[in-house]
């Protein structure tokens, strides 16, 4: 589908971002490079990048708020980079569009793993969503929410909802067998499609995701968790 992928590194310290894209470019990888938030929004307006790795902390625009304009038209994976191990700093970061974090110091294959997990389900996730005009379709309806897994689409009550391919993956593990309860490692295993290492961060994806398809995200009438256990998709 694509020869090479187009990765975005956006961190103000120049021999950190300098290092990430050497070991980038050593995987065959196309790198783009920028200082700061205003920088890295302008090159993905330009260009056609695939996934982007972006620091929390720069100057000018930070990331955070680099990945909230950039969430309202794009949905490639994002991978925050942090120098703080606060909780409070991840979950900021995922509750605002990125897919996954590093905590700094990281090591060059770590993140490296990271950026092949991510490509290669947005790689299925592009493939899905370019058999959009097939004939047999598969759908999923639980009350108002209907996934369709062949265009990758999302509606709510007949209203298209634009999701991130972390969160329309998670969706449609659920869908595919509602009532049936996950613990968040087991939806990590099976959504990132290795051993459970971040599955705090599906806390955060599952609150994402009630906000764009309950109308009371606190009272939830599809997304149930089960306290203990893990999460559901609530029968209809």
């Amino acid at each position: 589908m694509m020869d090479t992928y187009h990765v975005l590194v956006v961190e103000d310290d120049q021999e950190i971002r300098d290092g990430i894209a050497i070991y980038l470019k050593s995987q065959g990888y196309e790198v783009y490079k920028a200082a700061d938030g205003i920088e890295g929004l302008e090159i993905i307006y330009r260009e056609e990048i695939h996934l982007a790795i972006v620091d929390v902390m720069m100057p000018r625009k930070d990331g955070i708020q680099m990945v909230m304009e950039m969430r309202k038209d794009y949905d490639f994976p994002v991978i925050m980079l942090s120098a703080k191990s606060e909780k409070v700093d991840k979950i900021l970061g995922l509750n605002m569009g990125a897919d996954d974090y590093v905590t700094k110091p990281f090591t060059p294959l770590e993140l490296l793993a990271r950026v092949n997990s991510h490509l290669r389900r947005y790689r299925r996730y592009l493939e899905m969503a370019a058999k959009g005009g097939v004939e047999e379709e598969h759908v999923y309806r639980i009350g108002g929410l209907e996934l369709n897994e062949e265009k990758v689409e999302l509606r709510v009550d007949g209203v298209p909802v634009k999701v991130t391919s972390t969160e329309y993956r998670i969706l449609l593990l659920l869908m595919k067998h509602p009532g049936r309860v996950f613990s968040a490692d087991e939806i990590y295993e099976r959504v990132w499609n290795e051993r459970a290492v971040n599955s705090d961060t599906i806390m955060v994806h599952v609150r994402n995701i009630r906000e764009k398809i309950e109308i009371d995200p606190r009272n939830p009438k599809y997304l149930k968790v089960v306290w203990g256990v893990g999460y559901k998709m609530e029968k209809q």
